[in-house]
């Protein structure tokens, strides 16, 4: 199946239409990474919205002076310190999480990194960006599984990615027919991508071997996510759990030096609407993209 095949283009000039409301104060939802930007803008609408919200960042003093914003707006919401890069901190966050509050309703894997500029390329970093943006949300979304809800309004996980990460982006045909084969695609065969870009990465042929060609670490990893949701999605169907991707597009954040085409907030926005979608129009292993033009179309979600 292609990318277009499996993504759904909606558009950003208004808000999201209103959503019946189906959950309360009990549903719980997770935000990685949201001391700042998308994340942190996520948590504030969730927490308007009435869900019960834990903020997570991996930097404990950041993590507290967002929590404290959000409280000087008379929003309630609760932190813990977790780097998702870190194996045993997702171990001590999930044992907190169980138990804190013993049921997830909603997870928002939004905490990633990219130690590039907009317009540069280097893959000096590339072991850091691969074990936080894919290896992070894998590994947490895995150890909180058991947490998920059984709930007749369905459990979700938001995967905050990007389109660099779509396969037409791969000039490895070898490694393209291998991720289009969804039927057959495997975690194993993932992580085995993976290292071969590592590898490719150390003995400097990086350059040559097909891979995308802008933010070239930041775009495998999320190559593997997008791939790896496809997977945890389909396995997942039918069980009460959708599993999607978001990708925000070109937004203001820090990522993006504070350039791009809409703001943290407008793009929170619809995040929470997708992640709020109703039993009915929710739908899982899709691709979804927010794109800047002059009207809103919501009517294929």
């Amino acid at each position: 199946m292609s990318d277009e095949e499996t993504r759904t283009i909606f558009f950003a000039s208004s808000r999201p239409c209103t959503i019946a409301r189906w959950w309360s104060k009990e549903t719980v939802a997770i935000v990685t990474g949201a001391n700042k930007g998308i994340g942190f803008e996520l948590v504030k609408r969730l927490a308007e919205l009435g869900l019960t919200v834990v903020l997570t960042a991996r930097d404990d003093g950041r993590g507290l002076e967002a929590v404290r914003a959000l409280k000087g707006e008379g929003l309630d919401v609760h932190f813990f310190c977790l780097d998702v890069s870190n194996s045993n901190s997702i171990k001590t966050f999930a044992s907190w999480f169980q138990h804190t509050f013993g049921v997830l309703d909603i997870l928002i894997n939004n905490a990633a990194v990219s130690f590039n500029d907009l317009r540069e390329n280097s893959v000096k970093h590339a072991e850091t960006v691969i074990r936080t943006n894919f290896y992070g949300p894998k590994l947490l979304t895995e150890a909180l599984l058991p947490l998920f809800r059984c709930s007749p309004f369905g459990s979700r996980v938001l995967n905050i990615s990007s389109r660099l990460g779509m396969i037409n982006k791969l000039e490895n045909h070898k490694l393209k027919e291998i991720l289009k084969d969804e039927e057959n695609l495997s975690e194993n065969q993932i992580e085995g991508m993976l290292n071969l870009f590592l590898q490719s990465v150390k003995n400097g042929t990086w350059k040559s071997y097909g891979w995308p060609q802008h933010w070239t670490d930041y775009s495998v990893s999320k190559l593997a996510l997008n791939s790896y949701s496809k997977i945890l999605a389909k396995q997942y169907k039918g069980n009460g759990i959708s599993v999607n991707c978001f990708c925000p597009g070109f937004t203001q954040t820090s990522m993006t030096g504070g350039k791009g085409m809409h703001t943290a907030d407008a793009v929170a926005d619809v995040g929470a609407w997708l992640a709020l979608l109703p039993m009915e129009k929710l739908q899982t292993g899709k691709f979804y993209v927010l794109e800047s033009h002059n009207h809103s179309n919501h009517s294929k979600l």
